[in-house]
């Protein structure tokens, strides 16, 4: 695959979560294009697969586990896979994360009235979807974090990347869940880079703005495939006018990955959102 640019990842292996999604699939495939072997996991072991077969055609070296990252039995028993395939863990990508309508308002403003039988408002939002957003975005982090990174303790050149978003500096309306449990990876990250800073083991996130995926499709775009009223908003807060591409996060994650380039860079949430955070909407 077309990098931005090589990074030296030979003898090393790598952990991805949640790549058989549209952003952490390309995320493992340019970590496999620059040497390092992957783990790639997946809830959905064909998901899982098909990411492996992407890099297996373009001469890497992958193999596929259905994990379920918030059941530590789960992790436990992928590590022991991966510890018996490749050996032990250099590098973990917590890319497993995500948004659900369960933990979604329709409306953006509480307002003094509003159609009660038509809008889920924030009053009606499910606890147990709340509950699953934040967990799966945060103990979805946290737990393959303590699983993988005891493989690190000690060695040299061991990176962990975590998946935060640009909404954890601004939160989003309509996802309370998502963006909550997203400043919670940002503040987690800043926390296990210092907790980690001892015994060789740099932290960083990267915040990808919005990206046209699966994940929000319901939100960006109508039935009839026009764009929705956010989709508006949305593009003319971002002063690059445009959605981003899965490929345009791959320069920060292997600058942040490499030993060399970032050796002295841990704790720190890189944007990648085309300006959407800088902008005040004047």
């Amino acid at each position: 695959m077309k990098l931005p640019f090589m990074i030296d990842l030979n003898n090393k292996v790598a952990v991805v979560t949640g790549a058989g999604g549209v952003i952490c699939s390309e995320m493992a495939k340019a970590i496999a294009a620059c040497g390092a072997k992957v783990a790639v996991l997946d809830l959905k072991l064909e998901a899982a697969e098909k990411t492996v077969n992407m890099i297996k055609e373009d001469g890497g070296i992958a193999t596929a586990y259905a994990c379920n990252v918030l059941n530590k039995d789960s992790l436990k028993d992928t590590h022991e896979k991966i510890l018996k395939d490749f050996g032990s863990v250099d590098i973990l990508v917590n890319g497993a994360g995500g948004n659900n309508p369960k933990a979604t308002s329709d409306n953006e403003y509480c307002e003094l009235s509003y159609d009660k039988e038509n809008l889920k408002t924030f009053f009606d939002l499910d606890e147990e979807g709340v509950s699953f957003v934040f967990n799966l975005n945060f103990l979805g982090t946290l737990l393959p974090t303590q699983e993988f990174a005891k493989d690190m303790i000690g060695k040299k050149d061991c990176s962990i990347l975590n998946i935060s978003s640009m909404n954890a500096f601004t939160p989003l309306t309509k996802i309370p869940a998502y963006s909550g449990a997203k400043a919670a990876v940002t503040n987690f990250t800043q926390w296990l880079a210092v907790h980690f800073s001892h015994v060789g083991i740099r932290v960083n996130a990267i915040a990808p703005g919005f990206l046209s995926t699966a994940q929000n499709k319901s939100l960006l775009w109508n039935e009839d495939g026009t764009p929705t009223a956010r989709t508006h908003k949305i593009l003319s807060s971002t002063p690059m006018g445009r959605f981003g591409e899965p490929y345009e996060l791959l320069g920060a994650t292997l600058f942040l990955l490499s030993s060399d380039a970032a050796s002295f860079v841990t704790g720190i949430c890189i944007p990648i959102d085309g300006g959407f955070s800088s902008y005040s909407g004047v």
